[in-house]
């Protein structure tokens, strides 16, 4: 039975697109609802161009009053019902109620090695901290930010000139091939996690 994948994002929507690029063929699952907070978002005209239903939840119009938000935000993915949620660039926080109600179903790219660096200025923190290797995470959603299950990660060297745009830069393209790569393994209900070779 083919999965039903909605995807969140808040900005251009590269993920979202590498994600739904992804879901054809025998893939086990379809994009049927990309949603996202900003209604200015590049992502949605994206989707829209890719054939896929869109919905802007502005979280704005409801000022600092997150649980009227996360309603909004959850009777739209009602409607959609879908089977899967994809966080792509999604750059609210959750609550913990809310998460809890599609707990096992939400998966997240972190641009970061999980459990390093956690929250926001991924790249910069990794530089600041002399790293080596850097690269992203996908990780099942849990109440916690940035935490629950490694589902995959990939890995880059970092290099002595790299600056936090360099770095961001580089660990994209690789984002783009482990997010569509975990979720077609997690659609078929394979939980075992996806690691890219190390890439200089």
């Amino acid at each position: 039975m083919t999965k039903r994948v909605a995807i969140l994002l808040s900005g251009g929507g590269s993920n979202m697109v590498a994600l739904a690029k992804s879901m054809t063929g025998d893939h086990p699952a379809r994009p049927v609802l990309v949603i996202s907070n900003d209604p200015q978002a590049g992502g949605l005209g994206k989707a829209q161009a890719m054939g896929i239903a869109t919905q802007a939840v502005d979280h704005k119009a409801f000022g600092k009053d997150r649980a009227r938000f996360e309603a909004a935000l959850q009777e739209a993915l009602l409607e959609a019902k879908p089977d899967i949620i994809c966080l792509a660039g999604f750059m609210r926080i959750l609550s913990p109620a809310f998460m809890g109600q599609w707990e096992g179903r939400m998966l997240n790219i972190h641009p970061s090695l999980l459990p390093k660096y956690k929250g926001l200025h991924t790249h910069k923190r990794a530089l600041e901290a002399g790293d080596q290797t850097h690269g992203c995470t996908v990780h099942e959603v849990t109440a916690m930010l940035d935490d629950g299950p490694i589902l995959g990660q990939a890995t880059i060297d970092v290099k002595p000139d790299d600056t936090p745009d360099s770095l961001a830069a580089r660990v994209l393209p690789f984002e783009h091939q482990l997010y569509p790569a975990v979720l077609q393994r997690y659609a078929k209900g394979d939980r075992t996690p996806v690691f890219l070779p190390t890439t200089s």
